[in-house]
Order: C-alpha cells, then sequence, then structure tokens
C-alpha cells in the first residue's frame, strides 16, 4: 500500500470539541492573503475542505484547521477554519488547538513560562499567550480581533416562536445570540437535538431577514451561527452554538464569548477590566475578558480576551488515493441532520 501522497494531521479538542490541525500534505492554496486563500476554498475550489470534514473520513462533529505559512511578517503561522458547510475565518476552540499543536510539536519555539504565538487569519491577526509547563501548553490566551455589535433586539419573525429577538454582533465571525427561553428549551445534553434544529432553522431565516457585513472586511457579510445564551445570576453564561448541518458547539464558543462581551458592553452591563465565565453545554469552561475598548469602522467595538485549554490526543495520517470515489466525501441525513440537502 503506497502513501507516497498523503495528508498529516493532529488530532485536537478544545474542551471536547474537535479542532484537529492538517499539518502536512496539503496543496498550494492560491491567495495573497489568508482571507484572499478562505475564498478560493469556499468559492473555487472546495475539495481539500470536503475530503476532510465528510464521510467517510470525517462525521458531522469534526472540524480540520489547515495549518499555512504566515502571509504577514508580524505573524508566526496561518490558519483557515475547515467545516462541513464552508471555510470560517476564526474560531476561538479552533485557535487554542493550534495554538497547542504549534507548541507541542515545537512548529513554534516553546519558551516556560509563557509563549506568545501570532496566528494570521482570515479575520486579522490573533495574539496567543500559552502558559507553559515542562513541554504542555497548560492554557491559551487569545487576545481576538475587535468584536462589536450591529444590532441588539433585532427582530426575527418565526412560523414555530413568533417574533423573536436576536443580538447581533461580530467576534471573529457574526452571530444571532438568542436567550435559550424564548425557544422554549434549555441549555442541557438531552436538548442537543432540539437546540441544533432551533438553530438551523433560524439561521435561515436570518439570512432573509437580517444583513450584516463587516466595515473593514466587506466579504464577511454572513451571520455565521446562532448561539442560545442563558445568564446566570453569579454573571456567567451558558452557551450552545448550533453549526450547520445541525449540531451543537461541544466547546464554550470562543468568538461566540467574544461576540456575547460586545453584547454586554453595548448594553452597559460590562466594562474594561471585567471577566465573565463561559460555560459550555457539557460543562467545559472559557474566561472571557475586556481588554480595552475601540472602534472598527464607525462601530464601538472591545477589545476581547479568550482563555481556555487543548488537548493533543493523537495522529492520523489520510491516504489520498486518486480511485477514491469518495473523495469529495458525503454526508446523510440520518446522522447529518435535516439540514444535510443544504450543504
Amino acid at each position: 500500500m503506497s502513501f507516497e501522497k498523503s495528508l498529516d494531521i493532529l488530532l485536537v479538542h478544545c474542551q471536547g470539541e474537535s479542532g484537529n490541525v492538517l499539518v502536512g500534505g496539503a496543496p498550494e492554496i492560491p491567495g495573497a492573503t489568508i482571507l484572499d486563500k478562505m475564498n478560493h476554498l469556499n468559492q473555487v475550489d472546495p475539495s481539500l475542505r470536503l475530503f476532510l470534514t465528510r464521510e467517510p473520513r470525517a462525521q458531522v462533529v469534526h472540524t480540520t484547521n489547515l495549518l499555512l505559512a504566515p502571509t504577514r511578517p508580524d505573524a508566526d503561522a496561518g490558519f483557515i477554519v475547515l467545516q462541513p458547510d464552508r471555510a470560517h475565518p476564526m474560531s476561538g476552540s479552533n485557535c487554542i488547538c493550534v495554538v497547542t499543536a504549534l507548541l507541542e510539536t515545537g512548529r513554534v519555539k516553546m519558551v516556560e513560562p509563557e509563549t506568545v504565538v501570532r496566528l494570521d487569519t482570515a479575520a486579522g491577526l490573533i495574539l496567543a499567550r500559552a502558559r507553559c509547563e515542562n513541554g504542555r501548553c497548560l492554557s491559551v490566551s487569545l487576545d481576538n480581533v475587535p468584536a462589536f455589535v450591529q444590532q441588539l433586539d433585532a427582530p426575527v419573525s418565526t412560523p414555530q416562536w413568533g417574533t423573536i429577538r436576536a443580538d447581533i454582533a461580530f467576534g471573529g465571525v457574526f452571530y444571532a445570540q438568542i436567550d435559550v427561553d424564548q425557544v422554549g428549551l434549555r441549555i442541557v445534553p438531552e436538548a442537543a437535538r432540539a437546540l441544533a434544529e432551533a438553530g438551523t432553522e433560524i439561521k435561515a431565516l436570518l439570512a432573509e431577514q437580517v444583513a450584516v457585513q463587516h466595515p473593514e472586511i466587506p466579504s464577511l457579510d454572513e451571520i455565521a451561527y446562532v448561539m442560545f445564551r442563558d445568564y446566570r445570576p453569579d454573571g456567567s453564561v451558558v452557551t450552545c452554538t448550533t453549526l450547520k448541518p445541525g449540531r451543537v458547539d461541544r466547546s464554550p464558543c470562543g468568538t461566540g464569548s467574544s461576540a456575547n462581551l460586545a453584547v454586554l458592553h453595548a448594553r452597559g452591563l460590562a466594562r474594561t477590566g471585567d471577566r465573565r465565565l463561559s460555560r459550555s453545554i457539557i460543562g467545559g469552561t472559557f474566561t472571557a475578558e475586556i481588554l480595552g475598548e475601540t472602534t472598527v469602522g464607525d462601530r464601538p467595538a472591545i477589545l476581547p480576551r479568550i482563555t481556555g485549554q487543548g488537548y493533543v490526543f493523537g495522529r492520523q495520517q489520510l491516504r489520498l488515493d486518486p480511485q477514491d470515489p469518495f473523495a469529495q466525501g458525503f454526508a446523510l441525513s440520518d446522522t447529518w441532520g435535516p439540514q444535510v440537502g443544504e450543504l
């Protein structure tokens, strides 16, 4: 059996959310910037993403991060988030997975007790500070791109729940953040299927009713995720981000937690220096902190920091076989859910 052409992958998770890292064997992706390369994967040639993120090589709860050489001189590495629906510009949990993989494999030299890693993403430069000890990455703090609110309490007309209210905010991608009691659910493991279906239904309705566009990156012009939230009396928030074609994030969601901080700031409920605990549907935690204030275009924005931990748990080698009839992958609704036809 020949493995002359293969892809080398590190198996990584962050608080239970898959965030594998493709470290070798990928083809050259055209584009002068990481944003250009992401747009190429989405608009011209999705074959690498399909190969990596769909059956028979992957299941619905799966992400592979494409590790790239940086396209800017102030970065150590670049990456693009590859998911079943499309390539995405940024993800907090996946960024933590990438930093952990870079450091624990020596691709970026680990310096104890703290290593600074600069990542080139389609959403901008991400500064990561990793706490390191005995060759392990114990936690990663991400100085994320500026987060801002586009609209508070945006009305969304739904057949099932009537008119609900969503806060539309950017934390690396655009989110619609919705109080979970509006759809009559709780953020608990046994509700995961119902939450996923509600989120994918609302996401489709949002595409018809709410337009978004980043003031400085015009091609970032869609609401990527619906995030249900449940604020707790102690100031923490339980989150459930829903992803096409119909699943929920296992992690507390770093970009969603950043967008949530922007919402709290816009409502006068958080200010510079404040920290909030974000907890996932399975109990994983991130700490979200407001470092300062800025602007994005003409919009007030905050500078968020997200702290969490990732774990490298294995390696994988995928053979590139030109005779494979399913090189583009496939997805079936028995496991991928009713939205599978929209992939």
